[in-house]
């Protein structure tokens, strides 16, 4: 069964090159056959293959709002002078390279919805075509947990901060297909219409989805051996799925952004308290033990929905490991500056490395990504972009929960990286921003920082590594292209 795995990956290395834009291109100018698509079971599943696909798009989480574009607001990287990295740090909004790389991004996300869209516009009239309840479920939650984890990215790019909605763009929460443009809604009609989708998502599914009973390593191990036997290996691999545990997790996220911290609390803690049915841990704090004995430098155990990235190798090789991707060419940047020079945090000690270039300039780099290009077995398959992380949940907790359970929280993530425990300060807004300086260090390369400190609107001041000459700011302009657009 293992080998179901790899053939599963191989056919959606194969299917982004050849069949993403046949199936699930959506725009004014060209339409997918969704007759025939949508006429079996086998096409639905194909469809959302696809959708993965397409949030694994340079243009999205594979590379602008995880690793590049969104992490160039708040200077992880080295830049080229006058270059559009460069600017993006600046927030120079009148340079066209900039408005150009963020509307690229604002219309892959819209597109990516409006592919989501496309399934369900079918799904339930074509419901006959599955051959189980619990397919139709999967599938149809999937679609809808995608669509609202996309809205909320665009809610929180491009939209106002927080604590201030009426000030900032208001964009279409967008739940057809049409080639008809919609119209903006308030930040409170657009919350209303996205908490909803989470919660109809995690209602198809709350009862159905393997990763409930199973844990991770038996859906990533299908067979009589594991106890997780399904005779539709589809339902396996929840991890790299948006499973109902990553359902809540999103929730968590969402409710803190829309300042509603008791239900994000609650949505955190469900998801801390996950359990298999031996008793174990459903998702564990990673360990110094992954990175330096595992090389697991994602931490996959932490993931409640890791993106699989099947070309991963060749994206660390192509931009990390050639000095593309860098931050810093001494020790006294990451070491000091970021970490604290802490002599034991397992991040500090084992995520970066510095390298020497072929013009022999050195420079660090992060492994986060670095990978084997052809794993040995699935256990070790590590192609995963986070996209939500059991860390997250602990971040949300130690802010949101009670003081005392608070501390837990806060010492229990502390002790997983191996740094000192500290006391939490009892005024929120200092809690808030005393787990902020965590919270940079954690998610490094992974395009939630900045949102975390447009959150809190937090002065410049506390934005680790923002140019000096920086002019802050957390609205953007409107993507030129909203106008013209339909989604």
């Amino acid at each position: 069964m293992k080998k179901l795995f790899f053939i599963f990956l191989a056919f959606i290395g194969v299917f982004l090159f050849t069949s993403c834009e046949k199936f699930l291109t959506v725009t004014p100018k060209t339409e997918m056959p969704k007759d025939k698509l949508f006429s079996t079971e086998g096409g639905f599943k194909d469809a959302l293959t696809g959708l993965y696909i397409q949030m694994n798009s340079s243009d999205a989480y594979g590379a602008a709002m995880t690793q590049t574009t969104v992490e160039q607001l708040i200077g992880s990287w080295d830049v080229v002078s006058g270059s559009t990295p460069q600017r993006i740090g600046l927030y120079n909004f009148a340079d066209e390279g900039v408005l150009n790389s963020f509307e690229t991004v604002y219309g892959k996300l819209y597109s990516i919805i409006a592919s989501a869209n496309s399934i369900l516009e079918h799904i339930d009239a074509n419901k006959a075509v599955f051959t189980n309840e619990e397919l139709y479920r999967t599938i149809k939650s999937e679609c809808l947990a995608i669509r609202a984890y996309c809205h909320l990215d665009i809610i929180r790019l491009f939209g106002p901060v927080p604590t201030a909605p009426e000030e900032g763009n208001k964009f279409p929460y967008v739940t057809t297909v049409s080639k008809v443009p919609n119209a903006g809604i308030s930040f409170d009609s657009y919350k209303q219409l996205l908490l909803k989708d989470l919660s109809d998502a995690e209602n198809l599914v709350k009862d159905v989805d393997p990763i409930l009973k199973y844990s991770l390593t038996q859906l990533k191990n299908p067979g009589i051996s594991s106890g997780y036997n399904p005779v539709d290996t589809y339902m396996a691999y929840r991890g790299i799925r948006m499973n109902y545990f990553a359902i809540k997790g999103l929730q968590a996220r969402a409710y803190m952004w829309f300042n509603e911290p008791e239900k994000a609390y609650e949505s955190a803690k469900l998801v801390i308290d996950a359990k298999n049915e031996d008793g174990t841990t459903k998702f564990r704090l990673g360990s110094a033990a992954d990175f330096s004995t595992a090389g697991d430098f994602v931490l996959t155990n932490e993931h409640l929905f890791g993106l699989y990235d099947f070309s991963m190798y060749n994206r660390y090789a192509s931009t990390y490991a050639m000095g593309t991707i860098k931050k810093g060419t001494s020790a006294t940047i990451i070491t000091n500056q970021l970490y604290g020079n802490t002599g034991t945090d397992i991040r500090e000690a084992n995520l970066w490395e510095l390298i020497v270039l072929p013009n022999q300039a050195k420079c660090y780099i992060i492994k986060k990504y670095k990978v084997a290009q052809s794993p040995s077995s699935i256990a070790v398959d590590y192609k995963q972009i986070p996209m939500l992380r059991l860390s997250e949940m602990y971040m949300i907790a130690s802010e949101a929960a009670p003081l005392s359970e608070a501390q837990n929280y806060w010492t229990t993530f502390k002790q997983s990286r191996n740094i000192a425990t500290t006391t939490l300060p009892s005024d929120l807004e200092a809690r808030k921003f005393e787990i902020l300086k965590e919270f940079r260090k954690e998610f490094y390369a992974e395009g939630q920082s900045y949102f975390a400190y447009k959150r809190l609107n937090a002065p410049k001041a506390n934005v680790l590594f923002s140019p000096a000459s920086a002019k802050l700011t957390y609205l953007f302009p409107m993507p030129r292209t909203e106008s013209i657009n339909s989604y």
